[in-house]
């Protein structure tokens, strides 16, 4: 079973997401417990003061050291040691190797970040791994920390109904996208399943998908393929 310990100000955000579908089902297999811990609840201040005004001046808040350092400490000292990872736009970004990697983990803690980021001595005091989603900047970690426990869980063997089907997805090979997919009804709007994928020959249908593959990449993501994009048309 793989243990997450998720630290964020907003776990009502995340609550509803965790509870449903393949993530409800494999925390109700016992393949998969998640821990929602409100880093608030470890401010020691009358207010529970999470934020203050960075040095130097600038706009925005920054999220103080003292609650997380506690909050980091408290999961650990209860629970043991955790793989910790940051989510913060200055990370590296999420592919699918960084979820096999978590998927053999025993426990991981994802610390979601808010505000204008997180007083560097959080960086400092920890090890962490930083993951980005992409080029683009959220309201907080939150979104970020679905994604990688979804990509994460769904290679948990017996989370899927089928373990195969975390083997024949995109990024699996992490030089191909996914094949197209069909099924029933055979014709729809006039609009035809390639004869091939009904006949029965397996051999085939695994050769056609391969070059399905290769070919969608080619079009969409030819940097998997070590290859230039095309030159935009005129």
């Amino acid at each position: 079973m793989l243990e997450i310990h998720l630290l964020t100000l907003f776990p009502e955000a995340v609550e509803g997401y965790l509870r449903a579908s393949i993530l409800g089902r494999a925390q109700k297999a016992g393949k998969l417990r998640v821990h929602l811990v409100n880093f608030r609840d470890f401010a020691r201040d009358r207010h529970r003061t999470v934020d203050d005004r960075p040095f130097g001046g600038g706009p925005g808040m920054v999220l103080k050291p003292e609650p997380i350092f506690a909050a980091v400490e408290w999961v650990e000292e209860r629970f043991g040691p955790c793989r910790k990872v940051l989510l913060t736009p200055v990370g590296e970004p999420f592919v699918q190797r960084h979820a096999q990697e978590f998927a053999r983990s025993e426990r991981l803690l994802l610390l979601c970040g808010r505000y204008e980021g997180f007083d560097e001595r959080i960086r400092e005091g920890f090890e962490w791994i930083e993951i980005s989603l992409g080029d683009f900047v959220l309201s907080g970690g939150e979104i970020p920390a679905l994604a990688v426990i979804d990509a994460t869980a769904r290679l948990i063997p017996g989370v899927l109904g089928d373990d195969q089907s975390a083997v024949e997805e995109s990024f699996t090979d992490p030089r191909l996208l996914d094949h197209p997919h069909y099924t029933r009804p055979p014709v729809f709007r006039g609009m035809e399943v390639p004869s091939l994928l009904r006949s029965g020959d397996h051999g085939a249908v695994a050769a056609w998908r391969r070059e399905q593959a290769l070919r969608r990449t080619r079009a969409r993501r030819p940097d998997l393929l070590g290859e230039r994009p095309p030159d935009p048309q005129p």
